[in-house]
């Protein structure tokens, strides 16, 4: 079953969900693993376990590498159900001594399963567990992204096991970073942590403060999400560093639906506008992006602009849809404005104001409206307020 020894007497026993496509309205396209490691020593000891639908690849695993199917010691990084679906089989099959976790992860198991009489052994930040030749070091990691969570840092391999943290959905037949393409790579992690992590971000970036005071050396990061980062650990710490600081870059998404095109042909003057003061620009046809793709462009961009026609008093529901999904995220430092086309009534671009507000977004436009067909007039008013988004955000970032 590919078991893989990612370090001496560490190994990856985990399960690959190739046909995972949305997790919690994430879309998956690539989808995902559920990482699980065995560490063999004088206390075997199973890190994590998988999806229940996944269970018979994590036992086969288990028994390659452990044919006599002893595990004295599970260890429960984060009780949700990718992580802790087959814990019921897990628990009946090997009968650990201790089931390692924090106490909110304890409270969630007793909740989840009804199993109050298993052998809980709470820890907490700075707790240690020997299991004979190495020692698990514990670091509490409250909301990154459930209250329960927690690393697992193994002292003498130098091996942070990170729970969510640092992860991707992305489901290969390799396991390490260095093993696949890099612009994926990065492209995916960037796509978790703004649709998973984003609004815990002065968590995570209090987290990577910790991590420096305690001066844990790390040569490898083992994710309970995709790949394990061996090459890229300073990297991918500097990448958290800016994403959870929400550092923007001189880029706009411009995230849009339309009717009769109207409100693209908009779309593409306030580009214009954005391009010329050099931004960046990411236009998202709403009809064809999924909204955690947009989340992922709008992670490290400086300004959110949002068109639609308005519909029965209000926008169209796939803008709707957008919004609600981004203001529950939480992105901020975002500077801003809104378009649309209408027919008669004309309230998008005003409910559009109010909800970019919402989400604390600087508005630096009124916004533009245009009744059925913009004219050459309307898009060079367009045009004009991507000039002054973009201009305001280069001064924001004093370029």
């Amino acid at each position: 079953m590919n078991t893989l020894e990612i370090m001496k007497d560490v190994h990856w026993v985990g399960a690959i969900d190739w046909d995972l496509r949305d997790f919690h309205g994430y879309s998956t396209e690539k989808g995902s693993t559920y990482n699980a490691f065995l560490v063999v020593d004088e206390k075997t000891t199973l890190m994590d376990t998988v999806k229940k639908k996944l269970a018979d690849e994590l036992f086969s695993r288990i028994r390659e590498v452990n044919p006599s199917g002893r595990i004295d010691y599970l260890v429960l990084n984060h009780a949700e159900m990718d992580h802790t679906g087959s814990l019921t089989e897990v628990f009946r099959a090997f009968r650990p001594e201790k089931i390692v976790c924090s106490a909110p992860c304890r409270d969630a198991i007793i909740e989840h399963f009804g199993k109050n009489d298993w052998p809980f052994h709470v820890v907490r930040t700075g707790d240690t567990l020997s299991l004979g030749k190495r020692t698990i070091r514990f670091i509490e990691t409250k909301m990154l992204h459930w209250p329960d969570s927690m690393f697992s840092y193994l002292e003498e391999d130098r091996l942070l096991i990170s729970s969510d943290a640092f992860g991707q959905h992305f489901a290969t037949g390799e396991r390490f970073d260095d093993e696949v393409d890099p612009l994926e790579l990065v492209k995916q992690a960037a796509k978790y942590y703004a649709n998973i992590l984003l609004p815990y971000s002065g968590l995570a970036a209090k987290l990577l403060e910790s991590i420096k005071a305690m001066g844990l050396k790390i040569d490898m990061i083992a994710p309970d999400h995709g790949l394990i980062w061996r090459k890229g650990v300073a990297d991918i710490l500097k990448a958290y560093g800016d994403w959870s600081s929400q550092k923007a870059l001189p880029k706009a998404v411009v995230a849009y639906s339309t009717m009769w095109d109207s409100t693209t042909k908009m779309a593409g003057a306030v580009a214009d506008g954005l391009i010329s003061q050099g931004i960046e620009v990411k236009a998202a046809d709403l009809r064809g992006w999924h909204r955690s793709d947009v989340m992922a462009e709008l992670l490290d961009s400086g300004a959110f602009i949002v068109g639609s026609p308005t519909l029965n008093n209000g926008y169209l529901p796939v803008v709707a849809d957008l919004l609600c999904y981004a203001r529950g995220l939480r992105p901020l430092g975002k500077v801003g404005a809104a378009f649309g086309s209408y027919g008669w009534g004309g309230e998008a671009v005003k409910l559009l104001n109010e909800e970019l507000e919402k989400m604390k977004v600087e508005l630096v436009h009124q916004g533009v409206r245009v009744r059925y067909v913009p004219t050459p007039e309307d898009l060079e008013n367009c045009r004009l307020m991507g000039v002054e988004v973009g201009r305001t955000l280069r001064e924001r970032l004093g370029s």
